[in-house]
């Protein structure tokens, strides 16, 4: 996540437009901060001014340049001497489930699918608290409160909504979903890590693609790819998938 207040400054090379018509709005750089990926490294990002009245304007083509939304700051990685972080899309119309896909949506036929307006519900709230515990237990992310919750999923200018799966009722998953006029984006999904053999982070996604092929949007955006990385590495395994490569969108293979 992008740091805020003081840690911004401005920097003048580079400027965003999103047609039409011509926006330009200013791009921040963070002071470097620990990696949230390599602990032992130093990060940085760049920011889109958090100020700026054209910022909903401009995310369109911000995600195409390879930026992303956490609650109202729109970030991209810049590291001084680090690339690891590779933007990535879906081809929605050339994606083909592999085998193992295929099974997890098989297991979960139970599951019924319903957009939400993104808002904190009680429930909601303790899906994504047993979540944070079960999957960053050790880290900040665990010590998040209720007010995190919203600052951290929404924003007041984005298209935003909580794609929930349920189980008889039961809330199993959330995929916080941005609509954007060329595709959709995953913002996070949080979810019962209690049965692991439903791979409901995997149904998420597939559900995310099925969402944006309905809508006939061309793209799913699925934020960054570290080749190698533990938890970053599995989406790999989806096929159609493109890289933010040299500023040009390029396939993963």
């Amino acid at each position: 996540m992008a740091e805020t207040g003081d840690d911004l400054r401005h920097d003048s090379r580079m400027t965003l437009s999103s047609p039409p018509p011509q926006i330009p709005i200013r791009v921040f750089m963070t002071r470097q901060h620990p990696c949230g990926y390599y602990p032992e490294r130093l990060a940085r990002n760049l920011v889109l001014d958090p100020s700026s009245p054209y910022l909903a304007s401009a995310y369109a083509s911000a995600i195409d340049h390879g930026f992303r939304r956490s609650g109202a700051q729109v970030y991209r990685p810049h590291c001084q001497s680090c690339d690891a972080c590779m933007a990535t899309r879906i081809d929605v119309a050339a994606f083909v489930p592999d085998r193992s896909q295929r099974r997890a949506l098989a297991r979960n036929t139970d599951l019924e699918m319903r957009l939400a307006p993104p808002v904190r519900t009680p429930e909601n709230y303790e899906l994504y608290s047993k979540y944070l515990a079960s999957r960053h237990g050790d880290g900040p992310m665990a010590e998040s409160d209720p007010d995190d919750f919203l600052s951290f999923l929404t924003s007041d200018w984005s298209r935003t909504v909580f794609m929930e799966l349920r189980r008889e009722g039961k809330l199993v998953a959330v995929a916080v979903t941005d609509l954007l006029p060329q595709g959709i984006s995953a913002v996070y999904t949080f979810y019962d890590t209690s049965e692991p053999k439903r791979s409901l982070g995997t149904v998420c996604i597939l559900r995310q693609i099925e969402l944006a092929y309905r809508r006939q949007l061309p793209w799913l955006y699925l934020g960054y790819w570290l080749e190698g990385h533990p938890k970053m590495d599995y989406k790999r395994r989806y096929s159609a998938m493109q890289v933010l490569r040299d500023s040009q969108w390029q396939p993963m293979t």
